[in-house]
């Protein structure tokens, strides 16, 4: 049995252990708040936040913990999609194709062609709302 490393593995596990098995999305922002209180640079906390707060449909607040885990962590693209979600709910399109060039840049980066074409068809879909 391999020993889990402390900042990598550790907190994408806390992240699908608890934030999948509570009920209430708030009682998930309250404990991940909590968390980063302790470590406000922790990268998948910020990221953790920021889906929870997407969920919750508090896009301002997602946008900001989104951000900074990308500040802080190279991504392979996924965090981009729900970044530009975000943008596109709150009418931000050119925001939101913004952020989805870039998470086409790092899907090519880390071999994912397909989500790479995803964000391409996404981004033409937006230059129609956008305009």
């Amino acid at each position: 049995m391999r020993k889990l490393k402390y900042q990598r593995d550790f907190f994408p596990l806390l992240h699908l252990n608890y934030g999948s098995n509570w009920r209430c999305g708030m009682d998930r922002i309250a404990y991940f708040k909590s968390l980063l209180e302790k470590n406000p640079d922790n990268p998948m906390v910020h990221y953790s936040l920021g889906l929870e707060y997407f969920k919750v449909k508090d896009y301002e607040n997602a946008i900001k913990h989104l951000e900074r885990y990308l500040e802080l962590q190279e991504d392979e693209g996924a965090a981009y999609r729900t970044l530009a979600k975000c943008y596109e709910e709150l009418g931000e399109f050119q925001k939101a194709i913004e952020v989805l060039e870039e998470g086409i840049r790092q899907a090519m980066k880390y071999n994912h062609p397909s989500m790479a074409q995803e964000y391409q068809q996404w981004i033409e879909e937006l230059k129609g709302m956008a305009f």
